[in-house]
């Protein structure tokens, strides 16, 4: 979905620049939709403004915030085709940069290396998202320590190949801080990111999104899940709940389930049965009882 952003004149001419100078050739299937609406246009202008200078974005926030939509929309500004990686605890340098596996060449076998998401990204000159970066073993992320810094450079060790990324190549990250599961990131890795604090999208800004994002057309049940939202957000922030109860993307899913379904059963399908406590189950479902 394109959205028609205002951006500063600045910023637009910086944009277009960029895009003529930078632009990759290949995996254009993978330039994203975008779609992201942000509460504040300097979200997105500070991100523009720090990757057409080549520096690596973290977009750091709660769960359901939007932060993948965030980077899809950059994508898709940029006109550059995003590649991705999905941190976990299993995440490895094969995941990372590829893996040798054997392959035919007539009936000859050999050792063919099927190159991985960073090592495409560096190549072909496309984005990089790395999503909840702090998912990652301690270990696995300074292999990459050099592709995130000036020398934009690494060695693959499964090749020896040096490799030196093509003008255009750049690097978008998210965190969640905070879960189970998760470490804190070291200073020598969060010092090669500009940091963008993604909040919750609340008001009219969230009522564009539903519109934009969904089949619910009713605009009366459109505010009434607006206030549900602005409702969990300040539940979340006065410790009463965890984040997880305020997702943008849960309430999005409950806007869709809506228009077949009754709201409350939307609400409990896709918000409360999410949560692990009782105690917040509960409470969520008293907010809908009230609303809806």
């Amino acid at each position: 979905m394109n959205i028609n952003y205002q951006l500063p004149e600045n910023i637009n001419q910086q944009l277009e620049e960029t895009q003529k100078a930078r632009q990759a050739e290949e995996f254009q299937d993978l330039i994203r939709p975008g779609g992201y609406v942000p509460p504040h246009m300097d979200l997105l202008t500070d991100a523009i403004t720090a990757l057409s200078m080549g520096k690596n974005v973290l977009l750091k926030g709660p769960t359901g915030a939007g932060k993948t939509k965030f980077a899809e929309t950059l994508s898709q500004l940029f006109q550059q085709p995003m590649f991705s990686v999905n941190c976990s605890v299993d995440l490895d340098a094969e995941s990372l940069l590829g893996f040798k596996t054997l392959a035919y060449e007539g009936e000859k076998q050999v050792i063919e290396f099927i190159p991985g998401p960073v090592t495409n990204a560096m190549k072909a000159g496309c984005f990089l998202y790395i999503d909840e970066v702090n998912m990652a073993k301690p270990e696995t992320l300074p292999l990459i320590n050099g592709v995130l810094d000036y020398r934009r450079t690494i060695t693959n060790p499964f090749t020896n190949e040096m490799i030196t990324a093509k003008e255009g190549f750049g690097v978008i990250a998210a965190i969640n801080e905070g879960y189970i599961g998760t470490v804190p990131l070291n200073e020598a890795l969060k010092n090669r990111f500009i940091v963008i604090e993604v909040p919750y999208i609340e008001g009219e800004q969230l009522k564009q999104l539903i519109v934009s994002n969904t089949k619910l057309a009713d605009e009366t049940l459109i505010n009434l899940f607006v206030k549900l939202s602005g409702d969990l957000i300040t539940a979340v922030f006065q410790g009463k709940l965890s984040e997880d109860a305020a997702s943008i993307r849960a309430l999005l899913d409950a806007c869709d389930l809506s228009v077949l379904i009754p709201p409350k059963r939307a609400i409990l399908r896709s918000i409360v049965d999410k949560l692990d406590e009782e105690r917040e189950r509960e409470f969520v479902k008293n907010l809908a009882e009230t609303l809806f």
